[in-house]
């Protein structure tokens, strides 16, 4: 099975103002990003770790909150579909979506469970990014009560014929069960909506839905073997669209060598390369940005190969960042004159 490389007659900027003006439902483990920055001063004699003076506390939207923040970067509403506990780390995530302009009228409290916090501890060494020195994570992985489930069932059944795609994102934190996975596939297909998912490696539950993304990594775990060559690629997207009967695309990113993207219904599979980013400095939410505007672009008409490019391009700018990143418009458009329209 060969890989083919396809440019699309239209250039890719056109496609930018489309990704506004969409509603998207985010369905997911939402989780709050908290950075603690501080400045080194000197090793602790308890310890061989630095001693930080604390300077600053930044406060991201995380898990399925990203691909919402990506959504309302672009110009586009996200309403945010998740579960958060009844405490303080919950009211800042809320807070925190709300400053986004994300709808969180869809967000259910769980009196059972903490909201996800992934808290980071950042060194400020004069570098131009803070380097990481440890993280702590407060998170429960026990599926949602019974009563919460019926409650994000009904939101769903409320919102699903008001918008034009619905994303689910999957961190693994007891809210994606497979049979909530099911309910929300037959309501979308009912709706005649876009289905799209992260899944985060559990692509089994996500058969049947329009396009489903996973990295590299997640590909060869599910398929067992391993992938190195664009064709080794092809051949995995285009298998694993078939387990899965998928109706659109399955696209598998592959971080500096761009994205694999099979067309399930033409059983053939594609290459969009990566742009030429300098200056990488994390990979973290680059996954994230890239279902969200794989959802908006795809929703608004773009080719699958159009939406990969997309995708590709705006996970370029996020990984020139620390963090979470959400790009804007302009910047997506400053991505494509400055590195080239490569698709």
């Amino acid at each position: 099975m060969s890989s083919v490389l396809v440019k699309p007659v239209t250039p890719l900027s056109t496609w930018i103002p489309h990704l506004a003006g969409q509603r998207v439902l985010v369905v997911g483990d939402v989780i709050l990003d908290e950075y603690l920055i501080g400045k080194t001063t000197r090793l602790s004699r308890e310890a061989p770790i630095p001693v930080l003076e604390f300077e600053t506390r930044q406060l991201i939207p995380g898990g399925a909150a990203n691909p919402a923040a990506n959504i309302a970067a672009l110009g586009s509403t996200a309403i945010q579909v998740g579960v958060i506990g009844p405490d303080s780390a919950g009211t800042n995530l809320r807070q925190v979506l709300q400053a986004r302009g994300i709808d969180t009228g869809c967000l259910v409290t769980d009196a059972g469970r903490p909201t996800t916090v992934k808290s980071r501890i950042m060194a400020q060494m004069g570098l131009r990014f803070p380097q990481q020195v440890a993280r702590l994570d407060t998170l429960s992985r026990e599926p949602i009560h019974v009563g919460v489930e019926r409650q994000v069932r009904a939101m769903l059944n409320q919102h699903i014929r008001q918008v034009n795609a619905v994303l689910l994102s999957d961190y693994h934190c007891g809210l994606l069960a497979p049979a909530l996975v099911e309910t929300i596939r037959i309501l979308a297909a009912d709706a005649g909506v876009l289905l799209t998912a992260d899944a985060q490696g559990e692509l089994d539950k996500y058969a049947g839905f329009g396009v489903v993304k996973c990295n590299a990594d997640e590909a060869r775990a599910y398929l067992r073997r391993d992938l190195e060559t664009d064709d080794d690629f092809a051949a995995a997207a285009l298998e694993i669209g078939a387990v899965l009967r998928l109706t659109g695309s399955m696209v598998i990113t592959r971080g500096g060598d761009g994205a694999t993207v099979a067309l399930c219904a033409e059983k053939r599979a594609m290459h969009s390369p990566a742009p030429a980013v300098t200056d990488v400095y994390d990979t973290v939410g680059a996954g994230d940005t890239a279902i969200a505007v794989l959802t908006l672009a795809v929703a608004a008409g773009a080719s699958y190969s159009e939406a990969a490019a997309l995708a590709n391009y705006a996970s370029g700018l996020v990984v020139r960042r620390v963090g979470n990143y959400t790009p804007r418009p302009d910047e997506l458009a400053w991505a494509l004159a400055t590195w080239g329209d490569s698709h």
